[in-house]
């Protein structure tokens, strides 16, 4: 008998990778019964995917349509949206730790969590404003002292992010050429991910084999690729001179849209000082790739299939 999958944030880039995945799977698509977990019945998304798989509504704010959503849930994969504003950090983590609680209630055997790296712990206390990095963590923790099986999916920097926030992508500047600019070095590495394209690859190792991966954070990427790394990809990609461009820090947070300059101005000092994912990233990053399951996205076959759109 199948065992009830429930994901939630089935309609967004995570979420709908594994739902995705999962189908396609011919071990996994036998074991697991998707129940796709939404806040909203009517968007689009739901209702498209209501043609391939069982979908419910669920908020974290309620906690009695969570308590229907995980009914007879098997295994619950959980993500939480980032929430900006006054107590940011602790309205994320009260959703979370609700998610949690009811499906332990309701008797879950397994969570799966899409956690960050703890900024703040990692920097000592420097960095204070990545607060949907530190909220994720926060989660983490709970669940971990939780009276049930998890493993945890801490992704990198999404590929698709220069499409979604085009804001952290090439700018067309006054000689027209591309800049990418940023408040640090071009040398700085970050770790990427075809969010939508391989999220399921490395949720779907812990699903098939949960046992092996209790307790264990699996941090996915592809590869670490330098700034300057990133903009020859993106040139040689578009047919365009792109090029980067360090920036002060104030210049940096000026381009960005509120409320998100000085948090991203934050979380790039930070990724240049103590690396996304902390101590010992490239190994745990190896370690990861070696595990998903199923060839990992380069960057260039990223923009091969999803083409940078310059104007």
């Amino acid at each position: 008998m199948s065992k009830v999958l429930a994901v939630f944030g089935a309609t967004g880039q995570q979420g709908g990778s594994i739902v995705n995945y999962v189908l396609n799977d011919p071990e996994l698509s036998q074991q697991y019964k998707i129940r796709a977990i939404t806040r909203d019945l009517n968007s689009e998304k739901a209702k498209q995917l209501k043609e391939k798989v069982e979908v419910v509504q669920g908020d974290s704010l309620d906690r009695a349509s969570l308590s229907t959503a995980l009914t007879g849930a098997h295994t619950v994969f959980i993500m939480t949206m980032p929430a900006f504003g006054p107590d940011d950090l602790e309205v994320e983590y009260n959703n979370g730790k609700r998610i949690a609680d009811v499906a332990v209630e309701k008797g879950a055997k397994y969570i799966i969590f899409s956690t960050l790296p703890p900024v703040k712990e990692i920097s000592g206390g420097k960095y204070t404003k990545i607060t949907l990095f530190d909220a994720k963590s926060k989660i983490e923790q709970y669940i971990r002292g939780l009276p049930i099986k998890g493993a945890f999916y801490c992704p990198g920097n999404f590929m698709e992010n220069f499409q979604t926030q085009p804001y952290l992508g090439p700018q067309l500047a006054p000689d027209r050429t591309w800049i990418i600019t940023r408040n640090i070095s071009p040398k700085a590495k970050m770790p990427l991910i075809d969010a939508v394209g391989d999220s399921g690859k490395f949720v779907g190792a812990i699903l098939a084999q949960p046992d092996k991966y209790e307790g264990k954070t699996i941090f996915a990427a592809a590869a670490l690729y330098s700034l300057e790394e990133i903009a020859a990809i993106m040139s040689k990609a578009t047919g365009k001179t792109i090029g980067f461009k360090q920036v002060s820090s104030d210049e940096f947070e000026k381009s960005l849209p509120a409320p998100f300059g000085g948090i991203f101005v934050e979380a790039f000092n930070y990724q240049e000082e103590f690396g996304y994912f902390g101590p010992g990233a490239e190994k745990s990053i190896a370690w990861a790739a070696e595990n998903a399951r199923g060839k990992l996205t380069t960057f260039e076959e990223f923009l091969e299939a999803h083409p940078l759109q310059l104007e």
